[in-house]
């Protein structure tokens, strides 16, 4: 038997060439030894890849977006799991989806960027301020996606939030791409039905995001 290859520890610049770059997203490939390649997918340059980071700078980094687990308690009322019906243009079709987006460079300059981010993007997918007795706490401040093919990263965020009865919801502050088709308030029961199918009422699978924000919301987590 042929004796196997080490496994490198560490990437360096010199072992990462550019092959494909715009302004959402990159490609690179990370020769990581004679005449073996590894390509990787990322929105981010090639100076703030992960794979060239030193320690600390990786135990440190900023996630390139956040994803919001948003429950809606209500006085008198279930509190349920509030998700979206938004359009994936890989999939071609509108899957549930949890409030989301990119960390802003301005987000960085804020004690926590993936706060101040999960802030603005529900406020703009949901139409709700975060105020007054609502929460929102940090779950995670890191996950990868899929770090077998990118480095892209997400901050896991939940908010609590109380509405009154002048609260209304509204997809109207969609930005960009951005494509909704209303609102899907799961209960304790509806969420433990998705996760037991892995598919919406209308028989769609649903992101892995979507996923955790439902084993979030039945362990009964976010009430810590």
């Amino acid at each position: 038997n042929e004796a196997e290859e080490p496994v490198m520890e560490k990437i360096s610049k010199e072992q990462i060439k550019a092959l494909f770059e715009s302004k959402f997203l990159r490609v690179f490939d990370i020769q990581y030894a004679e005449g073996k390649h590894y390509y990787s997918a990322t929105r981010r340059p090639a100076d703030r890849l992960a794979a060239v980071m030193s320690r600390e700078q990786f135990q440190n980094m900023v996630p390139d977006a956040v994803s919001c687990f948003v429950v809606m308690k209500e006085d008198g009322k279930e509190p349920v799991l509030l998700l979206t019906r938004e359009f994936r243009y890989p999939v071609g079709r509108y899957v549930l989806s949890v409030p989301a987006g990119l960390i802003d460079p301005e987000d960085e300059g804020n004690e926590s960027p993936q706060l101040a981010a999960a802030a603005r993007e529900i406020q703009e997918e949901t139409g709700i301020v975060i105020s007054g007795t609502d929460s929102l706490k940090l779950v995670n401040p890191l996950v990868f996606s899929t770090p077998g093919m990118t480095d892209e990263s997400n901050a896991l965020v939940c908010a609590v939030v109380h509405p009154t009865g002048e609260f209304r919801l509204t997809q109207e502050g969609a930005v960009g791409s951005e494509k909704f088709d209303g609102f899907v308030p799961v209960t304790k029961t509806d969420a433990e039905k998705l996760l037991k199918t892995g598919r919406d009422a209308d028989g769609n699978f649903y992101s892995a995001y979507t996923w955790m924000a439902l084993m979030y919301f039945v362990s009964g987590m976010w009430e810590a």
